[in-house]
């Protein structure tokens, strides 16, 4: 939830006066040639002294409608996009794909953001921590991004090990299928029905298993035993220390 910039030096009056904080806030605004209102320049002063705790989440945790704090390392960068706007303004968008050791997430960066690709300051292996970005239901799955009230901080000095030592996994995986499971059915949360299966891939460094889930199951039925296939497009996660692969709405199953 968003909080006022009085609401945030409610935690660190205990290390600056009002007056002090009021004028780093000035001070910020000016450095950034006023792009940061009062609110967002405050939580920027949190973050650095570090009292911006309740919020930081891992990318496996991450769900629609969160507002939160993530670190990141930078493993795949989109091209850059122009579009217009309702109210007749062009606007720039540019996707990067993060993980930090639990998973992995796309990124959205706005507008002036999209600078700090262009001009190389963000490039792939970069750490980045996402100050009070928001979550929701990407295209291509979960999507973080860094709205009004959000902020970016390029390798920042309270990294966790875990990002700066992750090696990411591809996306997509290319072998034989060896192995498919009988589909089970479950009722979601909505009280709708949904499908699972998994798949065992052998590939060139082993076999992968794959969970399947809902359109992905039926789409797999149309594939035999002994076939290659290539699966784009895919999710990594970790789950009491051993790695999951699962297919998204997005996911792409084709022959190779």
């Amino acid at each position: 939830m968003h909080k006022t910039k009085d609401q945030l030096y409610e935690k660190i009056n205990d290390l600056k006066t009002k007056n002090e904080f009021e004028e780093e806030i000035s001070k910020i605004k000016k450095d950034n040639d006023e792009l940061f209102d009062d609110d967002t320049a405050a939580l920027f002063i949190i973050d650095k002294l570090g009292r911006n705790q309740e919020n930081i989440c891992k990318i496996i945790d991450l769900e629609h409608g969160m507002e939160c704090t993530i670190f990141g390392k930078v493993i795949d960068i989109h091209k850059s996009r122009r579009f217009n706007r309702k109210n007749g303004t062009q606007g720039r968008v540019i996707n990067l794909d993060i993980s930090d050791g639990t998973g992995n997430c796309r990124l959205a960066l706005w507008d002036k953001d999209v600078d700090l690709v262009e001009k190389q300051s963000i490039k792939n292996n970069t750490n980045i921590k996402i100050i009070n970005g928001y979550v929701k239901d990407g295209f291509n799955g979960i999507e973080i991004n860094v709205g009004r009230y959000g902020l970016i901080e390029i390798n920042p000095a309270n990294t966790p090990e875990q990002v700066e030592e992750y090696i990411p996994d591809p996306n997509e995986i290319t072998g034989k299928i060896i192995k498919i499971e009988p589909t089970k059915a479950f009722f979601k949360d909505d009280g709708e029905f949904g499908f699972v299966t998994y798949v065992e891939i052998e590939t060139k460094n082993g076999i992968e298993q794959i969970t399947l889930w809902d359109k992905k199951v039926k789409e797999i039925q149309n594939f035999k035993l002994g076939e290659q296939v290539n699966i784009k497009n895919i999710n990594f996660k970790e789950k009491n220390g051993k790695k999951e692969i699962h297919t998204k709405n997005k996911s792409i199953i084709e022959r190779v």
